[in-house]
């Protein structure tokens, strides 16, 4: 996680930060608090120990070449808030190490989902907080661990173990003051993170946790117990968070914490998304799915081999490629640190109004004549188009998940009326419930044969049907029932025609909604199932890479 960012080439957009609303949101009468940094480069997101830096490139922008925004992103899995797999210090079978086992196969895609998720135990550390010499980690003994079991019950299966010193709440700050965060404790002038020592984290691991939290910089105390620590737990199959930020804000028990991040395959870590939700009966019915295992993954995986991109319809109308590329091979291992590059609305990916709103003050007169038509015949029959400068960070996580209306679709075009035929056979559609349509469409994308892996660029260059994609009536009717996010298992909610797939964007982002786009099999949820969808916390961003998961 972390570094030295000023030197980012690429700009990143300006953008207010989230508003409280953001922060700490509403959904079925719970509160969802998010703990997670804010990814920008004049932030310490990134590790400074030779690793790339984080950027962003907005290299399609809303004017006479494109309807749309969105960006380049490149990003390592050591980003802001952060998730550790297995295989980041452990071994695959096969490997010439003691320590090689199953755990050490476990990367990021093949972590169960219910595993990112239980109930928050957080255990205060405060009292470490730059305690240590310079250059050193204040550490977390065993019996701080065996107190806090005194005092509440003690650890088990399907807790999240979650170290609370409040180091990030005080030092996580644009440079040059973001130094302290981790560059100066690197580099000796100044007391680093507070962090388990390897037989606390051993301890932790003896008691069934397999999910752990920190709101330090690493897991990992510096200078030399970095390793030990990560192997105390990770050799157990353990996954962890490291950055999390705003612990304070949970009761000791009894909130939902989840964290969350891209399915890329072969990624011994990645960026993530960490929230908490706060209040009963929802909270409580959260942590009982997740201790019980009872979670569905609806993301697809972020791989090279599969059609996750866009191509675009034609020749040279292709955005981003999603590309992997390894740095900094480690023998021990046999595996390498990733960084991902690729457009912000690859694989699954949440779309903010302001994919296909432009900002207020934007002169129509700056789209292509062929666009403007089109906004003509929109606000003639729609209403006045909006226009937006809501990025994916400004999305409160509220808005993200709830209880899943699943609706079978087939047509091309779905409209307001299938929709009600739903709702005749299934009961009314309520506000902050979580509209998503079922084709099937990605599930056959996924399979990676040499027949599947054109399913988009054939679509679009009328080879084959299309996936079915509501129109912007369908849109326009469910911001009428009180939706506010609309989900789909087609590469993209808007379709294949380039006109009705505008006037969609133009509805949904015009009515406050948000889409989370190329989610897959969704034949494993049940009727009654909450959807959490949650994007990587990158300011500025117009696409939102995360991971969609659900609970039942």
């Amino acid at each position: 996680m972390k570094a030295l960012l000023w030197l980012c080439p690429f700009l990143v957009l300006a953008a207010q930060a989230p508003d409280k609303q953001a922060k700490q949101a509403k959904q079925d009468g719970a509160r969802i608090v998010d703990l997670s940094l804010l990814v920008a480069a004049e932030y310490p997101c990134t590790w400074p120990a030779g690793f790339p830096l984080f950027q962003i490139n907005p290299y399609i922008k809303i004017g006479p070449l494109s309807a749309y925004n969105s960006d380049i992103l490149a990003i390592d899995g050591n980003t802001g808030t952060q998730l550790d797999a297995p295989p980041h210090s452990i071994p695959r079978p096969g490997i010439d190490s003691p320590l090689a086992g199953p755990a050490g196969s476990m990367y990021t895609e093949k972590i169960p989902a219910w595993q990112f998720a239980g109930e928050a135990c957080v255990i205060d550390t405060r009292e470490l907080l730059d305690k240590g010499a310079n250059g050193h980690s204040s550490l977390v003994p065993k019996s701080l661990i065996e107190d806090w079991e005194k005092h509440h019950r003690a650890l088990r299966f399907g807790d999240v173990a979650m170290f609370f010193s409040g180091y990030t709440d005080k030092y996580y700050k644009p440079f040059p003051a973001g130094r302290r965060f981790v560059d100066d404790p690197l580099e000796g002038k100044s007391p680093a993170w507070p962090d388990p020592d390897p037989e606390a984290m051993a301890y932790v691991a003896s008691r069934g946790v397999m999910t752990a939290a920190t709101d330090s910089t690493s897991m990992g105390p510096i200078p030399d117990l970095a390793d030990p620590t990560h192997i105390a737990g990770l050799k157990h199959g353990m996954i962890w968070t490291e950055s999390v930020t705003g612990i304070g804000q949970l009761p000791a028990t009894g909130a939902f914490y989840c964290m969350l991040g891209p399915k890329y395959v072969g990624a011994i870590a990645s960026e993530a998304r960490a929230f908490a939700v706060i209040g009963e009966p929802l909270a409580g019915k959260l942590i009982d799915s997740a201790r019980n295992r009872r979670a569905a993954d609806l993301s697809v995986t972020m791989t090279a081999d599969l059609p996750i991109w866009w191509p675009g319809a034609g020749v040279g109308n292709n955005r981003q490629p999603f590309l992997t590329i390894n740095f900094q091979h480690m023998p021990a291992l046999d595996n390498d640190q990733q960084i991902h590059m690729f457009d912000s609305h690859s694989g699954t990916h949440l779309v903010p109004p302001a994919y296909a709103l432009p900002v207020t003050g934007f002169d129509n007169r700056t789209y292509a004549p062929e666009v403007r038509q089109w906004l003509t015949e929109y606000e003639k029959q729609y209403g006045a188009r909006g226009t937006s400068d809501v990025t994916v960070e400004k999305v409160p996580l509220a808005q993200t998940q709830g209880w899943a209306r699943v609706i079978d679709v087939k047509a091309p075009e779905i409209s307001a009326a299938e929709i009600q035929k739903f709702e005749e056979k299934h009961g009314a559609l309520k506000a902050g419930e979580i509209v998503i349509f079922r084709s099937g469409y990605s599930d056959v994308c996924m399979q990676g044969t040499a027949a599947t892996n054109n399913c988009m660029s054939d679509a679009l260059n009328g080879k084959r049907e299309g996936w079915p994609a509501p129109g912007p009536e369908a849109i326009l009717y469910l911001a009428k029932k009180g939706i506010r996010a609309v989900g789909t298992d087609g590469p993209t909610l808007g379709g294949v025609d380039p006109k009705r797939a505008l006037m969609t964007y133009w509805a949904l982002g015009t009515k406050g909604m948000v889409a989370i786009e190329y989610l897959t099999s969704l034949s494993a949820l049940p009727e009654a199932a909450y959807f959490i969808f949650a994007p990587i916390k990158i300011r500025g961003a117009h696409g939102g890479p995360g991971r969609a998961i659900a609970l039942y």
